[in-house]
């Protein structure tokens, strides 16, 4: 039985790459320090250049000054220079064209830009900052969801070119086309052959709850009449019995206005009249007062 082993080395800069390489594992096979000969680690295998780390299963170091990486099993690892996270199901990378091929539901992370990208073949350049994606591709940025057969990611550029099938969905509106240009930094879209979409209307349709709403608030008004103090204050506010509105103003000017205007002669008859009225009342209140007999 093979004893497991835990191994950190450090091999010689190539003077090719002027990059060194830190890589552990539980076992490791194939001749230390080589620069031809192919090193195979297994179990718990990582590798550290100065633009990549690698965890895995299993990592294969091989070609002249361990020029090629190849990773397999469960792979996860990030691009340092780039700011990429990833997972996938097997790696091939490339020191020397930093070129990274990633294989089997790869999974790709752009952490400054916020997008994510889902694919089964992703291959990554380092140098252009660009990802070549094909089949069953799925990338997400904010509110964008883009899903084609095809799909180039340039990452400086935060632009998006997809073909076949592509698709766009924006909340509820869709862009469709034989190509489709996405920035997705000003979120401009550009659309090329056989072009079709739905946008919705962007004011929100009243609803069954907006009605209901209303209606209980009609109920709740109809129920709950307007309290003292409101009815108090409504009165307040109208012209009190001592004030005189402008129209019974008019009215007293317009009698006062009419008394005279009247004939003299008139009013001294209607004094007089009133006068012996008075006087005949007074003595019949003196004829039935027993007292005033007396």
């Amino acid at each position: 039985m093979k004893n497991l082993i835990s191994i950190i080395f450090a091999l010689v800069p190539a003077m090719i790459f002027c990059e060194e390489i830190t890589f552990t594992a539980d076992f490791m096979s194939g001749t230390a320090g080589s620069k031809t000969d192919t090193t195979t680690l297994e179990g718990n295998a990582t590798v550290q250049t100065s633009s990549m780390n690698i965890s895995a299963d299993a990592i294969e170091l091989s070609g002249e000054d361990f020029r090629f990486i190849t990773a397999t099993g469960t792979v996860s690892g990030s691009i340092t220079e780039s700011q990429m996270d990833f997972t996938c199901g097997k790696l091939k990378y490339d020191r020397q064209t930093k070129v990274a091929q990633l294989e089997d539901a790869v999974h790709l992370v752009d952490v400054a830009n916020e997008v994510t990208a889902d694919a089964q073949i992703i291959e990554y350049n380092q140098n252009s900052e660009t990802a070549v994606m094909q089949i069953e591709i799925t990338l997400t940025q904010k509110d964008n969801v883009c899903t084609s057969a095809f799909a180039i990611y340039k990452k400086s550029e935060q632009k998006l070119e997809m073909s076949g099938n592509p698709k766009i969905q924006q909340g509820t509106d869709s862009f469709r086309a034989q190509e489709i240009t996405l920035n997705l930094e000003t979120q401009e879209i550009t659309l090329d052959g056989r072009v079709k979409g739905t946008v919705s209307d962007s004011k929100p349709a009243k609803t069954e709850t907006d009605t209901e709403s209303a209606e209980s608030e009609t109920a709740s008004q109809t129920e709950n009449p307007p309290s003292e103090s409101e009815i108090s204050s409504q009165t307040e506010n109208s012209p009190s019995d001592g004030e005189s509105s402008p129209q019974n103003e008019n009215s007293l000017s317009e009698s006062k206005n009419s008394a005279q205007n009247e004939n003299p002669s008139q009013i001294k008859n209607i004094q007089e009249d009133s006068q012996q009225t008075s006087e005949k009342n007074t003595k019949s209140d003196s004829e039935n007062d027993p007292s005033a007999k007396s």
